[in-house]
């Protein structure tokens, strides 16, 4: 978890079923950390996942018309590849 030394400055408050509390303990106990920075860790990593998908980039016309010629042109040999390697890897929940 980020840096455990840090001092919190303001409280969080949550209210769960015991059921869904004991497996949030389950989980954390299994990384190391206590209920607080698990809970922490995970709510700040889903918030920064939000935010980036709702990211807008700004192009000017002729960006984003090279953008939009490259998506609508055919793959070149060297994209064709790595997305043929991409769909061969083993999913991280497929290893073992």
């Amino acid at each position: 978890m980020n840096n455990p030394l840090a001092t919190a400055e303001v409280n969080l408050h949550l209210r769960a079923r015991a059921q869904d509390r004991t497996l949030a303990d389950q989980a954390a106990e299994l990384v190391g950390a206590n209920r607080s920075q698990f809970m922490l860790s995970l709510a700040l990593k889903e918030a920064r996942n939000i935010l980036l998908d709702q990211t807008t980039i700004h192009a000017n016309a002729e960006a984003f018309r090279k953008i939009m010629d490259w998506m609508d042109a055919e793959a070149t040999p060297a994209e064709e590849a790595s997305m043929k390697r991409l769909l061969g890897a083993s999913l991280p929940w497929q290893r073992g």
